[in-house]
């Protein structure tokens, strides 16, 4: 593919991707509010114990199969999709009846008896994604994110409108559930309608047996990063009330909203791309430093604004029964800052890596994050050190991805500072005006302070960047130029 059509099929990809994480951002946070409005802080606890197993065993589905088919420097034959599709929908079908099983302990476990209720339909979650996986990675390969998009924000749109119906009908804790598989089956029926239909194939364990080394060790990482992600929600449901559980995963919850957006359209776009350069040393480093200073120009404005706004935004939009998730939202807001640039170095290394260094970073972080777990649990155990502890995990992380990339680049630790710092003297700007602003305006109404602040903070940010002659400010300038081109 010539280096033209790369990007540009790269930078349609993620403008496409990011439209629609925007958009589904926007329609989720309204379907949030309304649901948790009608909701109590018990139902998100219940369902955020619920999480933990399903974020499990559905990285164990994926089973890092469908990372190697994209990375795949060929087109993957139809015997290949057919194996990694067969073995998708035999381990969800074998995880499906076993969780089923154990439904009951775990409720006995956490004192939560509609547990045992909701597992057996909340976990048909599992054999519905094995359906979309491989055609996810055929999409994927053909950069056909626009098309995807829009299957992502149907669902969304679908499953959001049945969620607010049941919760506006009463349902509890069933409108959560009934979000989560309705998406995932929209999903997987558009998937279906509009992917192309393989040719016929047939099921071989040595094509499997032949991916298995990257992929293994793909899905090994995964697990571990599966369990730390959703391990401090597991520990508080049991040391904890289901309430304060709810109220420290809406947290989550809400900052996983921008921050997930950004990720997944970013990684899902240029780890194939990123793919495609893997033998030019000079163009590979450099796309590593634009995708990183593009991602943290977009995610840090993003995430220190909702911390400047959040008492406002809370009391708002949720109303004051959820005020007490305020200061744990800000809290892990950090913590959402340095995730997304964390996954971009973790892209680099999938594609330069064998896998090995991958399974052995993510043991040695975990044994750090098990130790930081460890202390907030056992000495300090209040809800803000665990917030706090999970903060520090994604600091640890970072860090560690970043100095591992190094060693597949040419890129040096000090051109990445330098590279970024301009975005984090522009953030500190914006952050400094919003807050002297709120004090300003405190006499005025909330809904009108708050529209006040987010456009004294957005204003602030452009101008401290174009101040600084941004190179991410360009670029994102230059996308833009392109798009509407390309649309005229």
């Amino acid at each position: 593919m010539a280096e033209t059509e790369l990007k540009t099929k790269v930078v349609s990809g993620v403008v496409w991707s990011l439209s629609e994480k925007i958009g589904t951002m926007l329609l989720q946070m309204v379907v949030s509010i309304i649901v948790a409005r009608r909701l109590m802080p018990e139902d998100f606890g219940v369902m955020a114990i619920m999480t933990f197993f399903t974020s499990l065993a559905l990285a164990m589905v994926d089973s890092g199969f469908s990372q190697t088919l994209i990375r795949k420097k060929s087109s993957p034959t139809a015997d290949e999709y057919r194996s990694v599709a067969v073995f998708n929908m035999l381990i969800a079908v074998i995880l499906y009846l076993l969780l089923t099983a154990l439904s009951p302990a775990i409720a006995e476990f956490y004192g939560h008896p509609v547990i045992a209720r909701i597992a057996p339909v909340l976990l048909l979650l599992l054999p519905v994604n094995a359906l979309c996986v491989v055609q996810s990675v055929i999409f994927t390969r053909e950069f056909r994110f626009a098309t995807m998009s829009k299957i992502v924000f149907f669902s969304s749109l679908i499953s959001g409108a049945i969620a607010v119906g049941m919760a506006l009908a009463g349902c509890g804790v069933w409108s959560l559930v009934a979000q989560r598989l309705a998406a995932m089956a929209v999903k997987a029926a558009m998937f279906r309608w509009l992917g192309r239909r393989p040719a016929e194939a047939r099921f071989s364990p040595s094509i499997l047996r032949a991916m298995a080394p990257y992929s293994l060790r793909l899905l090994a990482t995964d697990l571990i990063t599966a369990v730390y992600n959703n391990l401090s929600q597991l520990i508080i449901g049991k040391v904890y009330s289901a309430t304060s559980l709810g109220y420290f995963s809406q947290a989550q919850k809400l900052k996983d909203l921008p921050v997930t957006s950004t990720v997944q359209s970013v990684q899902s776009v240029t780890f194939p791309a990123l793919a495609k350069i893997d033998g030019q040393s000079g163009k590979f480093a450099e796309s590593y430093r634009q995708i990183l200073s593009i991602t943290a120009f977009v995610v840090l404005p993003a995430m220190t604004g909702l911390i400047a706004i959040a008492p406002d935004m809370f009391a708002l939009l949720l109303g004051e029964k959820w005020l007490p998730t305020v200061p744990y939202f800000e809290i892990i807001c950090i913590g959402g800052m340095l995730y997304p640039l964390s996954v971009v170095a973790y892209n680099v290394l999938k594609v330069r890596s064998d896998g090995r260094i991958i399974l052995r970073l993510e043991i040695f972080k975990k044994i750090v994050m098990t130790l930081i777990l460890a202390y907030v649990f056992l000495v300090s155990r209040s809800m803000e050190a665990v917030a706090w502890g999970l903060t520090v995990m994604s600091g640890v992380e970072l860090t560690i991805n970043i100095a591992a990339s190094l060693r597949y680049t040419t890129l040096s630790a000090a051109r990445i500072a330098a590279t970024l710092l301009p975005t984090l003297l522009a953030t500190g700007t914006m952050f400094a005006a919003v807050m002297a602003m709120r004090t300003e305006t405190a006499a005025l109404t909330l809904g009108l302070r708050l529209m006040v602040c987010i456009a004294t903070g957005v204003a602030a940010y452009i101008f401290a960047a174009a101040v600084m002659r941004s190179e991410a400010l360009r670029e994102v300038l230059n996308i833009v130029k392109r798009m509407i081109s390309r649309n005229q």
